[in-house]
């Protein structure tokens, strides 16, 4: 049976959504603005389609110069969901629109409550926190490092997204003791309908030198309901999560996890792994360098350069497909490196695809994640997913 990877450039958006307006992301544009700002010479991302999606969604045919290679399937989607997060982002992606309303912490000083601080502080045999605010990750812990390393006191800290977040330090604090804190902190945030709590280690002495590590850990609600992942893993198919892949689902439908940090640890886990892929396996990989080094530090230079080190990857990728394989690209929100602030902006997506006997051509513009879903449901012959329309398949 053929296989499928599904290949997620977190946070590429591709222009604005319709309800952009609503989140106070009118305007933004991820791939557009890092185009205008430092036109990257992406020419593989360009001939699976990449220029031509974002033209789709803009209302316009690609031009001359945008169009993909024959053979190409390329389309931008929007997001039902009610939020502009990773978690309904894959989420829907893989069948379950995200329909109701994630809990948010939304005051900039004092954000979380304090009986929430007390209970973890007591659960966890703390001394207190540090932070307490919506912060950029690496400015708290310029800030507050040498302090959480005197104290003993983790640094604590949220943004637009539903997450709590903890910083700590891997020798000072101990890695182990900062994913057990989380999974204390995981228990208490249920009630308060936070989608993700997550670990942001951190290594060095002063301000100077204090640098987040790859040993990142999300601790994610479940999903709402069942995903195509959890239809793979009952038709007796396994599911291969590379990187973050497993942290959002929370491990739920996964038949194995492989961990990888960096953008080119992470390509090369997938070329591993996807060259080994037994017959009738989906292998899913998120690239979340995009989002978490480039998009929410305001990097475009940052970002237009790790595309291009992505798309100089590409073939090889490409090279691994069996006959009849189907390869996914997209992403899951977008985090325009132009916007104001450092938060996720809301836009359409693109959906790239080659292979696995779709037509070739503009697919146009999908009116939900999930029609990705759709699509591998049907690859991989199973019953269709409650949500979402596949894409046309060659007459």
């Amino acid at each position: 049976m053929p296989r499928a990877l599904l290949v997620v450039l977190d946070s590429l958006g591709i222009g604005a959504a319709p309800d952009a307006a609503r989140f106070g992301d009118a305007g933004a544009d991820t791939f557009g603005h890092i185009l205008e700002r430092c036109a990257p010479s992406l020419p593989n991302l360009r001939a699976l389609g990449l220029h031509a999606a974002h033209a789709r969604a803009h209302g316009r045919d690609a031009p001359a110069e945008a169009l993909p290679a024959p053979g190409a399937i390329w389309a931008a989607m929007r997001e039902r969901s009610t939020g502009k997060d990773t978690t309904s982002g894959h989420w829907e992606m893989c069948g379950v629109p995200v329909d109701f309303d994630w809990g948010y912490f939304t005051a900039e000083q004092n954000s979380f409550p304090a009986e929430l601080l007390d209970a973890f502080c007591e659960r966890a045999g703390l001394p207190g926190t540090l932070g307490n605010c919506r912060a950029s990750g690496t400015a708290i812990i310029e800030t507050l490092g040498v302090e959480h390393i005197a104290t003993g006191k983790p640094i604590v800290y949220t943004s637009a997204d539903s997450v709590f977040q903890i910083a700590a330090h891997e020798t000072h604090f101990g890695l182990e003791r900062l994913y057990g804190i989380c999974r204390i902190a995981r228990e208490l945030l249920d009630d308060y309908r936070i989608s993700r709590v997550i670990a942001r280690p951190f290594v060095g002495e002063d301000a100077t030198s204090f640098r987040r590590t790859g040993h990142r850990h999300d601790y994610a609600v479940p999903p709402a309901a069942l995903t195509l992942l959890d239809a793979l893993t009952q038709a007796g198919r396994e599911v291969l999560a590379v990187g973050k892949v497993s942290d959002i689902f929370a491990g739920q439908g996964i038949g194995r996890a492989i961990p990888a940090s960096g953008l080119d640890a992470l390509i090369d886990a997938t070329e591993a792994t996807f060259a080994d892929a037994p017959d009738g396996s989906l292998t899913f990989v998120n690239l979340v360098d995009f989002d978490s080094e480039y998009g929410h530090r305001r990097d475009v230079a940052g970002y237009a350069a790790a595309l291009e080190r992505f798309d100089t990857r590409l073939p090889a990728l490409l090279r691994l497909a069996r006959d009849g394989d189907l390869l996914l690209f997209t992403a899951d929100h977008g985090n325009d490196p132009t916007w104001p602030g450092s938060d996720h902006t809301r836009e359409c997506v693109p959906l790239l695809a080659v292979g696995g006997g779709l037509a070739p051509g503009d697919a146009g513009v999908r009116e939900s994640f999930a029609d990705l879903g759709q699509t591998l449901a049907r690859h991989f012959d199973l019953p269709p997913l409650r949500y979402g329309t596949a894409l046309p398949v060659s007459s």
